[in-house]
């Protein structure tokens, strides 16, 4: 496996990392793409050597055919859920005028709920005279 093809792959995976921790859909639609083209390229080059003949040539050197056949499947189910999302993400682009992924609002109101039973704890420790 060259250098070179190990430097993109990591590459690939940063550049998709940082995507998805963004706020945006479109920037998260992106780094899943760019997540999946990683993945591909790795089983690509953890699949043999490169020029090899598969499995049927019959030569002394072969190529596992099963990392091409996993290839060849996770780019079809790749381009579906990248169509299914980006289906998703102009639905919300058209409903709301922005694509910026908000709180949830139950989120929200449990965060507030801790909050405030940790406010009435410590103020019920307060009025007993504990000091803690």
């Amino acid at each position: 496996m060259s250098l070179a093809i190990v430097g993109l792959i990591g590459v690939l995976f940063a550049a998709g990392t940082y995507l998805l921790l963004q706020r945006t859909i479109t920037r998260i639609i992106i780094g899943l793409g760019l997540i999946g083209n990683g993945t591909n390229l790795l089983l690509m080059a953890t699949g043999g050597r490169p020029g090899a003949t598969p499995v049927a040539g019959g030569g002394s050197e072969v190529t596992d055919p099963v990392p091409q056949a996993l290839v060849l499947t996770a780019i079809v189910i790749g381009f579906a859920i990248t169509s299914f999302l980006l289906a998703l993400a102009w639905r919300n682009w058209t409903l709301d005028g922005n694509d910026e992924v908000e709180d949830d609002i139950s989120d929200r109101r449990i965060a507030r709920a801790e909050r405030d039973t940790e406010a009435d704890g410590a103020g019920a420790s307060d009025e007993r005279g504990d000091g803690a």
